[in-house]
């Protein structure tokens, strides 16, 4: 077994896999791909991390503004790299809220 950190990258790419491909590009996000990634996995940080624009559950057009701002190269999908970014900017949120509340 390797170290929480070599844990955790695994299953950030085993979770991102698991949600992609369905509709199109096994190695992309499609919209309905991300929404569902963000609703089953990140349903509760995102209702933590309110102060970022990313409030999936309250806002109707959240997943097309995430969608958006992810989607760097503008081919309507999101890949890994992409993915990891919003990945990146929940856990710095997070950090603050936790660091911040404890």
């Amino acid at each position: 077994m390797g170290s929480e950190l070599e844990t955790a990258m695994e299953t950030l790419i085993n979770v991102f896999h698991a949600h992609s491909g369905k509709e199109g590009d096994k190695y992309k996000l499609s919209k309905k791909e991300l929404k569902d990634l963000l609703q089953t996995e990140l349903s509760s940080f995102l209702d933590v991390s309110r102060g970022l624009r990313y409030r999936v559950q309250k806002d109707a057009d959240a997943v097309d503004k995430i969608m958006k701002e992810l989607d760097e190269n503008g081919d309507g999908e999101v890949d890994f790299q992409e993915f990891v970014v919003l990945v990146a900017a929940l856990t710095v949120a997070c950090n603050n809220f936790f660091w911040e509340n404890s």
